[in-house]
C-alpha cells in the first residue's frame, strides 16, 4: 500500500493541470485592495473549502469597531463591506493545529502600457508561467494553499490536529484582514503564510511604516514667482534628507537582512502639489513608506524621521519659519520574528526537501507583512514559504513559475502531514 505521503503527492501530480487553470481563474478577478472584487474572491474561496469538505467560517467583519480598536494597524483605502473566511479540516485535536494563512488582495496594475500589451489581469497562461497582477503575490500561494488543504480532504487524510485555511483582504494596505481573523478568535500552534519567497524560507518580516510630509510654501502669480515661495523647491532639501537618513539606517544590517542592498528603504511613492498652473505652488504632499528594521519599535523608526525631517527645515530659512510637518497614516506595519528554532521552521524544511532538491535559504523579508499580527497579536509562531519572485511582485508584467506553484503546493501538503500528525501514519 502506497503511503499517505505518496497518495498525497500523486494526488497533487495528477491534478497539476487544475491547480494551474485555477490560479489563471484566480488572476482574472481584479481584487484591488478595497474594491468590490476583494469579497467576490472571498466569497468564491469560502465556496471552494464548502465544496472539498472544510467547516466554512465566513463573517462580514464589522469595519467601524475594527478599525476602532486601539492596536489596529491601519488602513489606506476605504471599504464599504469586508469579509473574513476561514476554513477547518478537523483532526482528532489530539495534534498540533496548522493554519495556512494567504492574501487575496492585490496592487493596482499602474501604467497599462508598461504590461506589454497584455491585460493585467489577462491570467495568460505559458508552458512554464501564470501572467497578470497577483499572479505571484500571491495568489499563487492562495491556490497552493488551498489544493494542500484539497489532498488532504480529498483522500481524507486522519490528521491528528486540525488544517485552518485563512484567506484575507487588505493586508497590501494595513492587515486588515489577518486582524479581523485574530480578533474573531482564530488561532493555531503554527501558521504558514506563502508570500513570495522563490520557495526560501522566511521567518521575519521588516516593518513598513506610512508617512506624510506637509511642505508649506507662499502663493503667488508665476509671473511674479519670486514674490512667491514654492512648496516644490522646498521639498527639494526634504527628500535630500530622507535619502540621508535611509543610508544612514542601512549601514548596518541585521543578519536576516543581509541579502538586500536595502533592506530599510525609505521611498516617497506620491508627491502632489498646487492648484493652478500659473501660480506658486503653497503646499506639497509627499506620501511614503519606511523601513523599519527586525527588533526596532516604530515608535524608535518614526522619532529618526521626524528627527531629519526638523533637522532639514532649521537647514533652510523658510522652512526654518515655516517647517514642513509629518503625519503618520495608513498601514503601520510593525517588524516581527519567529525564533530560528520554532519547530515549524523545521517542518517546513523538511517538507520543502522532501519534493525538490533545490537549496533553501533563510531570510528576512524586507517589506511588511501579516506575519507580524500573527506573531506579534496572535502569539503563533509563523514563516513565510511561498511560490514567486519577489522582485516581480507589485511590478509590470507581473508572473510566476508553474514549476514553483506546484513545488510550493507539494510542499505545503507535506507541512500539513508532518505538522498536524497523522492517526494510523503509514496507512
Amino acid at each position: 500500500m502506497p503511503s499517505t505521503t505518496d497518495r498525497v503527492l500523486q494526488y497533487l501530480d495528477d491534478h497539476a493541470a487544475e491547480i494551474v487553470v485555477e490560479l489563471a481563474e484566480l488572476v482574472r478577478i481584479p481584487s484591488v485592495s478595497g474594491s468590490d472584487e476583494e469579497n467576490t474572491v472571498q466569497h468564491l474561496l469560502a465556496a471552494r473549502m464548502a465544496e472539498i469538505g472544510m467547516d466554512v467560517d465566513a463573517w462580514q467583519i464589522p469595519l467601524d469597531a475594527t478599525l476602532a480598536e486601539p492596536d489596529f494597524p491601519g488602513v489606506e483605502v476605504e471599504r464599504r463591506e469586508a469579509w473574513g473566511v476561514v476554513g477547518r479540516l478537523p483532526g482528532r485535536d489530539t495534534g498540533p493545529s496548522l493554519l495556512l494563512n494567504a492574501h487575496i488582495d492585490v496592487v493596482p496594475t499602474g501604467d497599462p502600457a508598461t504590461w506589454g500589451g497584455e491585460p493585467p489581469f489577462g491570467g495568460r497562461v505559458t508552458a512554464s508561467t501564470v501572467h497578470g497582477r497577483g499572479a505571484c503575490d500571491m495568489k499563487a500561494g492562495v491556490v497552493a494553499s488551498l489544493w494542500a488543504a484539497r489532498a488532504c480532504a480529498a483522500l481524507r487524510v486522519p490528521l491528528a490536529g486540525p488544517l485552518l485555511l485563512g484567506t484575507v483582504i487588505g493586508e497590501e494596505d494595513g492587515g486588515l484582514g489577518t486582524y479581523a481573523l485574530l480578533r474573531r478568535g482564530w488561532r493555531a500552534d503554527a501558521c504558514i503564510i506563502p508570500e513570495p519567497t522563490s520557495l526560501d524560507i522566511a521567518p521575519g518580516n521588516c516593518g513598513a511604516l506610512s508617512f506624510r510630509i506637509l511642505v508649506p510654501g507662499r502663493a503667488a502669480h508665476a509671473s511674479r514667482r519670486l514674490t512667491g515661495v514654492s512648496a516644490i523647491e522646498k521639498f527639494v532639501p526634504l527628500f535630500a534628507a530622507v535619502r540621508r537618513l535611509e543610508a544612514e539606517r542601512n549601514a548596518v544590517k541585521h543578519p536576516l537582512t543581509t541579502r538586500w542592498d536595502l533592506p530599510l528603504a525609505i521611498e516617497i511613492g506620491t508627491v502632489s502639489a498646487g492648484e493652478w498652473a500659473s501660480s506658486v505652488p503653497d503646499l506639497l504632499t509627499a506620501e511614503g513608506r519606511m523601513g523599519v528594521a527586525l527588533g526596532e519599535e516604530p515608535a524608535a523608526a518614526r522619532q529618526a524621521f521626524e528627527a531629519a525631517v526638523v533637522a532639514a527645515c532649521a537647514d533652510d530659512p523658510w522652512l526654518r519659519e515655516h517647517p514642513a510637518r509629518v503625519q503618520w497614516w495608513g498601514g503601520q506595519f510593525a517588524p516581527g520574528l519567529t525564533d530560528a528554532d520554532a519547530e515549524i521552521v523545521q517542518v517546513v524544511r523538511r517538507a520543502h526537501a522532501a519534493v525538490s532538491p533545490r537549496p533553501q535559504a533563510t531570510w528576512a523579508t524586507p517589506y511588511g507583512s501579516d506575519l507580524r499580527l500573527m506573531h506579534g497579536i496572535g502569539g503563533v509562531p509563523t514563516v513565510h514559504y511561498g511560490p514567486g519572485d519577489l522582485a516581480l511582485a507589485h511590478g509590470p508584467e507581473e508572473s510566476v513559475e508553474i514549476a514553483e506553484v506546484l513545488t510550493a503546493t507539494r510542499a505545503l501538503a507535506l507541512a500539513v502531514l508532518d505538522h498536524c500528525g497523522q492517526l494510523g501514519r503509514g496507512a
